[in-house]
């Protein structure tokens, strides 16, 4: 179980990134979690459903935009809020692969923050309309 805390699942090569990402997010009041690849994230989400997902586009087997096809066509696990976050110029291809959001890379802290917590709220109002 985790608790009351809201869980995102990063999956990203750069430890630096990485690491940048888990401090901002914890300090925001998220759980996080890691994968090292996206077939790792895909069994992590099917088992833990985040309520966020965070993926760059390449990353070792199984690319962002393939997993991000696969969890939104998954009937368990359609509902995860998957934000594409990448150093290249690719929201349209995010965005036909289902993503909810794509943020360009350098990372900035509140522009992370802020689009996680909007995707987390836009779910929360699909779950209560009727």
């Amino acid at each position: 179980m985790r608790g009351t805390q809201l869980l995102v699942l990063v999956v990203e090569r750069d430890p630096h990134v990485r690491q940048l990402e888990a401090y901002f997010l914890q300090q925001a009041g998220f759980q996080v979690a890691f994968a090292a690849d996206g077939r790792d994230a895909l069994a992590q989400a099917r088992e833990q459903l985040p309520d966020v997902l965070i993926t760059e586009v390449l990353v070792p087997k199984l690319d962002g935009l393939a997993l991000c096809r696969q969890l939104k066509q998954d009937e368990r696990t359609k509902q995860v809020a998957v934000l594409v976050f990448s150093i290249l110029a690719a929201s349209s291809r995010a965005a036909e692969a289902g993503a909810d959001a794509f943020l360009m890379k350098p990372l900035a802290e509140q522009r992370l923050i802020t689009t996680v917590q909007s995707l987390i709220e836009a779910n929360r109002r699909k779950a209560t309309s009727p």
